[in-house]
């Protein structure tokens, strides 16, 4: 994915925070309050970022808290950023564009602005190794697990069944360790799930159980034609799972984005912390992963909060 121009950065809004340090706000002792992170569900890993982000943000900003919540993730984040239940939030970029957009689940535009784009989210579909399928296609039927309600994976994963021609699917509504235990049980015949490559419990029930990868590689074209170019084309590489080959896949990529109203100083605080952090920030372990000034401002139609966009501005030019 193409990085913005540094044409359109320059344009974009500072406020008074252009003038300051890269993590100093207005106000001369920076900023202070307590603000609120709705992450993933417990032991995931949007909890686990979010509460080392947290944890981070206040080592560096002594006056600036954040609660960590835990969620269904980006569905109810931005649920939650719209109705000033959270001020900051973990999302995939699908939902995000959908949010600020006002379409699919969300009934009008939601308040929503970017504090960088984090790192890509590679979707599995898990199904034993002994399974008879081999294509989305061949979901027709069977009961599977679309990830849990209100999630990210969730949304992406009906959309590709939609690009698949899947019409007839018996769905369930699963978080990852559902999913994994009724996989082991025969409940559904697979199980979608949005994240690195490995996910450690998907790593975890290979050891015990041969899985399989079904491809979705050659779906990428059909879902940015359809709902905008937020789905990339990877392939989780051999020897992840027990692999024998890579396996090529959609790719979305999560945002850290806030409530529109956040203030300037917090903002930026928030996204200095993130590169000042990074190598100490714990993301998935594959191609992309890695927090990168270069893409961290590319959030596509989600736009960048000013708060935000000064700090990139006053550090990166």
């Amino acid at each position: 994915m193409p990085a913005l121009p540094r044409r359109r950065l320059l344009t974009l809004t500072a406020g008074c925070a252009l003038a300051a340090g890269p993590l100093q706000g207005c106000a001369g002792d920076g900023p202070a309050g307590r603000v609120r992170l709705a992450t993933g569900p417990r032991g995931g890993p949007y909890a686990i970022f979010g509460s080392r982000l947290a944890d981070e943000v206040h080592r560096a900003h002594d006056r600036l808290t954040v609660r960590v919540l835990t969620t269904a993730a980006s569905v109810e984040n931005l649920r939650m950023l719209g109705d000033d239940r959270a001020d900051l939030a973990l999302a995939l970029a699908d939902s995000a564009a959908d949010a600020t957009a006002g379409r699919g689940i969300f009934p009008g535009p939601a308040p929503v602005a970017a504090l960088a784009r984090l790192y890509l989210n590679y979707l599995h579909l898990v199904v034993p190794a002994d399974s008879p399928i081999e294509e989305p296609g061949q979901l027709a039927g069977r009961t599977v697990s679309l990830g849990a309600a209100e999630s990210g994976t969730s949304v992406t994963a009906g959309r590709v069944l939609a690009a698949a021609g899947v019409r007839r699917v018996h769905s369930v509504r699963l978080g990852l360790d559902e999913s994994i235990a009724a996989l082991t049980r025969r409940e559904v015949a697979a199980f979608f799930w949005s994240g690195g490559a490995p996910t450690r419990a998907i790593a975890r029930l290979a050891r015990r159980r041969p899985v399989r990868l079904v491809p979705l590689g050659g779906l990428a074209p059909a879902l940015r034609r359809e709902h905008g170019p937020v789905y990339e084309s990877v392939s989780i590489p051999a020897g992840v799972y027990g692999l024998r080959a890579p396996v090529a896949t959609v790719a979305t990529p999560s945002y850290l984005v806030c409530r529109t109203g956040l203030a300037d100083d917090t903002a930026r605080a928030v996204t200095g912390v993130l590169f000042e952090a990074r190598g100490r920030l714990p993301v998935p372990d594959a191609p992309g992963s890695r927090l990168d000034e270069r893409y961290a401002i590319n959030t596509g139609t989600v736009p960048l909060h000013p708060g935000a966009a000064a700090y990139y501005r006053a550090v990166y030019g």
